[in-house]
């Protein structure tokens, strides 16, 4: 029996009835996490160049909703979006989990692939990934110089420049046009309808479990903001070729489904709706990780290892079976047959997510993850309940200031028994005096302690756990930003 956490509302039916829904009638090597660093001080210096002249354009935050740029530029460019088939993914949490699961399955089955995630942990490279592995300093540098001419010309010619993530995307569809790829599996930055990346056209569109983030952009209910998201879904021949998409849901808040489903009707769009056409049917925790029975659009998949903590990554990773089957055929047309059990299992067993629930330290167990919005960080405090036996944990806390910060620090409460507040070097970090008096007010002022600098942070949180003893179950939780985890990752030397 499909998981049932998903409770229908019986209002959705008419809205279901328009739709098609998919359903079955019927070694990989782990590539490195970290990116490559620059090989010569001439690389460095190159590097440093290019971000620095991406740093100067509006950041990734700022949303305008046009894609009158982003669409000059592929056009200057020969529409390289257009050379290769795509899966697109939007949602709030777990995109980049899934985009992760998703490639490497589709690396498992030998097809060579390109990863456009955001934002990064450690480098700007990871952004763009070949094959698995993030694009080389040479080649990142390279890409940039190749469109950097005809950025140009469209800046000359727009009332606003190109934004960072709007060249960063132009570069990236260029760089896999350019390898050339099989498939590109490309994350939004932000929203979906107005999103750079969507002048792609996903032959399967992702939607991720939707929750509230970037209200004051996106909307104020899980609701208004599929409406956003919900831009991904593109109608049938919308693209040259295109036999239209097939639509990809994790279970949804019933408000956001309805947008979701009403959208996929308009576009004549096939839908395949987690606790429906697929699923998870069994889940065990494991030793580093967990043990799945999931099914998907095309049967059965059982024993399969995923080596990430967490309820959270098991929906991520039954949602990333059901794209790369969409992705290819499986339960479109004839009887459906799933995909090579042991290839599935391969794949899932060598994927990685850096900077969510990762351990990077022992004695005491430091845990990084990159949880920012309180749906996220209830997420995560429950995984770290179930994986975890720590008795005793202290957090290290760095939010951005944009960010519903109270609801994140409530969501870590009942697990955290002492919190360290502090800030990244991002000018997006919420002030730390801001934060402690915020802390104080959901944790007490017994519980709180306040460092200004991360890396003392990280130092005072280890010492309070290693004063609970080694084997009393004393252990840090690392949160609040993709950038703290990023920065986090650096001090403590993870490679």
């Amino acid at each position: 029996m499909v998981d049932d956490e998903t409770r229908r509302d019986p209002d959705l039916a008419v809205i279901e009835a328009g739709s098609r829904t998919l359903r079955a009638g019927v070694p990989l090597s782990q590539a490195a996490d970290a990116p490559a660093g620059p090989r010569t001080p001439e690389e460095a210096q190159a590097l440093r160049e290019v971000e620095a002249e991406l740093a100067g354009r509006w950041g990734e935050t700022k949303l305008e909703p046009s894609l009158t740029r982003i669409r000059r530029l592929m056009d200057i460019l020969g529409e390289p979006q257009r050379a290769y088939p795509a899966i697109h993914i939007t949602g709030t949490n777990g995109k980049t989990s899934t985009a992760r699961m998703i490639e490497t399955l589709l690396r498992a089955f030998e097809l060579r692939t390109g990863r456009y995630t955001s934002p990064h942990v450690e480098s700007v490279t990871e952004r763009i990934s070949l094959d698995g592995a993030p694009i080389p300093v040479d080649r990142f540098v390279a890409t940039y110089q190749d469109v950097k001419p005809y950025v140009e010309m469209v800046d000359d010619a727009q009332e606003h420049r190109l934004s960072f993530f709007e060249v960063l995307t132009g570069m990236a569809y260029a760089a896999f046009a350019d390898a050339p790829v099989d498939v590109a599996v490309v994350e939004v930055g932000m929203g979906g309808s107005w999103d750079a990346t969507n002048v792609v056209d996903g032959q399967v569109a992702v939607v991720t479990p939707i929750s509230l983030d970037h209200t004051d952009r996106l909307g104020s209910t899980p609701g208004e903001i599929a409406q956003e998201k919900a831009g991904i879904i593109k109608p049938r021949g919308d693209a040259e070729g295109a036999a239209g998409a097939t639509v990809v849901l994790a279970q949804q808040p019933v408000d956001a489904a309805q947008v979701l489903l009403k959208r996929a009707v308009e576009a004549d769009a096939t839908v395949a709706r987690e606790g429906m056409e697929f699923g998870i049917t069994a889940r065990e925790v494991a030793v580093g990780g967990q043990m799945l029975t999931l099914r998907g659009l095309g049967g059965d998949y059982e024993q399969v290892f995923l080596p990430l903590h967490g309820a959270h990554q098991a929906h991520n990773a039954v949602v990333a079976l059901a794209a790369v089957e969409a992705f290819f055929g499986v339960g479109a047309n004839g009887p459906a047959r799933p995909l090579d059990l042991e290839t599935v299992r391969g794949a899932f067993a060598a994927v990685t997510s850096p900077g969510r629930l990762e351990v990077v330290r022992r004695s005491p167990t430091v845990v990084l993850d990159a949880a920012h919005n309180p749906a996220g960080a209830q997420a995560t405090a429950e995984a770290v309940r179930e994986a975890f036996a720590f008795t005793h944990l202290v957090g290290v806390v760095a939010p951005s200031a944009d960010k519903d910060v109270r609801g994140v620090l409530e969501a870590f409460e009942p697990i955290f028994a002492e919190v360290v507040v502090t800030r990244n070097s991002s000018f997006r970090s919420m002030d730390v005096d801001e934060l402690a008096a915020l802390a104080v007010e959901v944790f007490g002022t017994e519980r709180v302690q306040v460092e200004p600098r991360l890396d003392d942070a990280l130092e005072a949180a280890i010492t309070l756990a290693e004063e609970e003893g080694e084997y009393a179950g004393a252990g840090v939780l690392v949160t609040g930003s993709v950038i703290t985890v990023g920065e986090a990752r650096l001090l403590l030397g993870r490679k």
